[in-house]
């Protein structure tokens, strides 16, 4: 059986963007008008993109004038980690090292990997355990050894592979009274979870609209005016002097559409998408009786994203059921779209405690605002025969080895 549509299980990687925000930039880039320009066109532009701001800070709990907008996550994940440690660093030439959990996204974990290579930068990064969660009291020890010498600590919101929440609060009273800032990727969390940054005391968050149902090539920095960072990009100072370039104002206004509309739907969302979950992963069980379930097994805001489920397939290889299941109409992820290609295990399942093969062997299905029982269904309905076929490589790959 070969299902007749496309049945998308990626929403992760990036969701369809909704109706409201689509209508929304089709409507901006019709417009002309740069919003650093002086004319009526351009004061209109920026006008749209400062309502805009003002929209997105009130959903995330932030004043306006702490967004930042910029080019997506990996961007903004770069100007923070980077930003902060270079101005930190520069203040004090002691602070060099950066503390983060060993499962966060390559977005924050290269750039810090780049800052050791080239910039002298000591990274501290934090064991976690089985569901994916960093120990605050890992935390409590590296920060024993000494707060000196400390630039910044990031934890990401919640976890783009297992879905796992972090606990941010946490670690945001451990290094807060240490004057410590603290940045968190809420990349997945937001539009899941209720993300609010001011309440949690971060000094800097990082938010895309991709993942909200909005445009992908934007998103935002939302970080502390009062806080320094060291801009990666020099020219015409827009956004603080601290990202110049010219703001893209059709892309920012579909950002703030899709936001409001990710934040008006979440309250039924959340539901509809846990159901789907427990749908999926039942049937799965059912299906494939060894299959390992990752991450945080509860739910809510707490515990893990409504919208992921993270399975490892003992004896198989997850791009043998990922190509599988795309041949048949299914499209999933092993992991990270960031790092798709690369033929890797993945480093969180590994931090997590399981070894190369069952890192090897896992799928992430993520759901979204488009998910329905007949995607999970069909998804399920091609599962055993993919299965068999996977396995049966895997075994005759063992066997030449």
């Amino acid at each position: 059986m070969t299902t007749t549509r496309r049945v998308y299980l990626d929403h992760a990687a990036t969701t369809p963007m909704v109706p409201e925000a689509i209508a929304t930039m089709t409507e901006q880039m019709a417009r002309g008008g740069n919003p650093s320009s002086l004319h009526t066109s351009g004061r209109e532009a920026r006008r749209v993109v400062e309502e805009s701001r003002e929209e997105i800070a009130a959903l995330v709990g932030a004043r306006p004038g702490d967004v930042v907008f910029l080019s997506g996550g990996t961007e903004a994940d770069n100007l923070a980690v980077k930003g902060l440690f270079w101005a930190r660093r520069d203040a004090d030439p002691r602070r060099r090292r950066v503390i983060a959990p060993a499962v966060e996204h390559h977005a924050l974990l290269d750039p810090l990997v780049w800052l050791a290579t080239h910039e002298g930068a000591e990274l501290d990064l934090l064991p976690v355990d089985r569901s994916g969660r960093v120990d605050p009291d890992a935390l409590r020890d590296a920060l024993a050894r000494g707060t000196d010498d400390v630039a910044l600590v990031s934890c990401m919101w919640a976890n783009n592979e297992v879905g796992t929440v972090q606990p941010v609060d946490d670690v945001v009273a451990l290094a807060s009274p240490h004057g410590i800032p603290v940045h968190s990727d809420a990349v997945q969390a937001a539009g899941h979870l209720g993300v609010d940054f001011a309440g949690r005391g971060l000094d800097a968050m990082t938010v895309t609209a991709h993942k909200l149902g909005g445009p992908t090539g934007v998103g935002a920095l939302v970080i502390r005016r009062e806080l320094d960072a060291t801009p990666q990009l020099h020219g015409g100072g827009q956004e603080r002097d601290v990202r110049s370039g010219t703001l893209n104002t059709a892309a920012i206004a579909a950002f703030a559409t899709a936001a409001r509309v990710a934040e008006r739907e979440r309250a039924t969302l959340t539901p509809r998408l846990e159901a789907l979950r427990t749908r999926l992963v039942d049937g799965v069980r059912a299906a494939v009786p060894d299959v390992l379930v990752n991450g945080d097994p509860e739910p809510g805001d707490g515990h893990r994203l409504p919208n992921v489920a993270h399975l490892t397939f003992p004896g198989c290889e997850g791009d043998s059921l990922l190509m599988l299941l795309d041949a048949r109409g299914i499209e999933c992820s092993t992991g990270s779209a960031c790092s798709a290609g690369v033929p890797q295990a993945s480093h969180v399942l590994l931090a997590m405690g399981h070894d190369d093969e069952a890192a090897r062997g896992s799928l992430r299905l993520s759901l979204g605002h488009t998910s329905t029982e007949a995607d999970v269904d069909a998804f399920l309905a091609e599962l055993p025969a993919v299965h068999e076929r996977a396995s049966a490589a895997a075994l005759v790959g063992s066997r030449g080895r």
